[in-house]
């Protein structure tokens, strides 16, 4: 594509010739038909410059529906590349004829401790509140308990919770302590 500097409306409009400035100074007026000539052909180059910026800005716009389309197709490549490791460790652990209680113990162990290294790659956080104050964005209080904690603080967790990117994944599911009914 050929780069044309850009040029302000009086500079691209030239000015009339000698000949059209001794045709003036004589009376005749100026040459109209070569003055439709240069108007035809400065609006041909500003059609096409016109047409040629469009096609760009047409193909820039389907390059980025491109690019978002297959980020949003292959977002979860690299998490999903980290949870092979945790299926192949299932599948050893799973293999092994006759396993002991032992041997099992190990392989889920191998396999917590593959799925782990997956969370922290993803950048996923486990929200474990016990004893922390209840917040509602990132707690689910499922009951509530009388306790000697003070009042809103988690004192049993039935679920974990997970954060990703700061972002609640799941609510942690809590009871939260509640002040001792007054007797009546």
């Amino acid at each position: 594509m050929c780069k044309r500097p850009h040029l302000s409306r009086s500079e691209r409009i030239s000015p009339p010739s000698p000949a059209d400035a001794a045709a003036d100074e004589a009376g005749d007026g100026f040459d109209l038909p070569a003055q439709l000539k240069r108007a035809e052909a400065e609006a041909g180059e500003l059609r096409d410059a016109w047409l040629r910026a469009k096609a760009e800005a047409d193909n820039t716009r389907r390059l980025a529906q491109n690019d978002v389309a297959k980020a949003h197709k292959y977002a979860v490549e690299r998490f999903a590349q980290e949870l092979l490791a945790v299926k192949d460790a299932l599948e050893l652990t799973l293999a092994t004829p006759n396993a002991k209680t032992e041997a099992l113990r190990d392989g889920v162990a191998l396999t917590l401790k593959n799925l782990e290294a997956a969370f922290d790659k993803a950048d996923i956080v486990e929200i474990n509140p016990l004893h922390e104050k209840y917040d509602p964005h990132r707690h689910q209080a499922m009951t509530m308990i009388e306790s000697g904690e003070p009042p809103g603080t988690v004192v049993q967790v039935f679920q974990k919770g997970y954060l990703l990117n700061d972002r609640v994944l799941r609510p942690a599911l809590v009871a939260v302590a509640k002040s001792p009914e007054s007797p009546v």
